[in-house]
């Protein structure tokens, strides 16, 4: 299993928030570059990196920061917030970004979502966030109705290799992981599945390995101290 650090960007700075709540935000560093540098030197290949202000209005306002974390560290870098046109996917894609994240625009343009599939495989992820078993779409602000699995198995259905799934009402909260959700998840689908909210102490990760999940996505635990990244690297493998 691979651990993906994450970075959530906002105004510059490097920012976590309480369950999506931009009113609940809490600053973790001003230079984001240097977490993403200490990343790399506890032994992480891979960054998960959010642009807050993307997922709040749409664009691509942290693409420069963005570029720079991946030329000056080297790590595999997925992006996500806020990308809804295909302008946004080239722009990140172009500029040698591994892997974009699509979510609102997965769960409301399906046309979009199959051109950019077609287009460019792999590269495109799909991220599932829950609030009571629906997706949560628009920074988390709104909710659609569609059902969870559903969406999940429409998502597999149109190629989607890649999957990153955050149980919202976990995400920051230090109280563990949707355990349950991500063993059927793992069961239903074909998808290389990504735990993200709730990871928090290492018996999230040994316990997410060992249902041999794709990856998890360690964001707050870190920043704490909760959770030692290099330890978890490693615990992981």
């Amino acid at each position: 299993m691979l651990i993906f650090p994450a970075i959530d960007l906002y105004q510059g700075q490097a920012v976590r928030l309480y369950q999506g709540d931009y009113a609940q935000k809490t600053v973790y560093s001003a230079d984001p570059l240097a977490v993403a540098r200490d990343f790399a030197a506890q032994g992480a290949k891979q960054a998960h990196l959010v642009d807050l202000q993307g997922a709040e209005s749409g664009g691509t306002p942290h693409l420069k920061l963005i570029c720079e974390i991946r030329e000056k560290t080297g790590l595999f870098c997925e992006v996500g917030g806020g990308i809804r046109s295909m302008d946004a996917v080239n722009a990140y894609l172009d500029a040698g970004v591994d892997r974009v994240i699509l979510g609102t625009a997965a769960a409301t343009d399906p046309a979009f979502l199959e051109s950019a599939v077609a287009r460019y495989g792999e590269k495109i992820a799909v991220g599932a966030d829950l609030n009571g078993g629906k997706v949560a779409i628009r920074g988390w602000k709104d909710t659609t109705r569609e059902d969870a699995f559903d969406f999940c198995r429409r998502m597999q259905e149109t190629g989607v290799t890649t999957l990153i799934c955050t149980d919202i009402s976990r995400d920051g909260a230090m109280k563990g992981t949707n355990l349950e959700l991500y063993r059927r998840l793992s069961e239903a689908f074909s998808m290389r599945i990504t735990a993200s909210g709730g990871v928090s102490a290492m018996e999230d990760v040994v316990a997410l390995r060992n249902m041999n999940l794709y990856g998890a996505i360690i964001g707050k635990a870190y920043y704490t101290g909760a959770v030692s990244l290099r330890e978890a690297i490693e615990v992981a493998r």
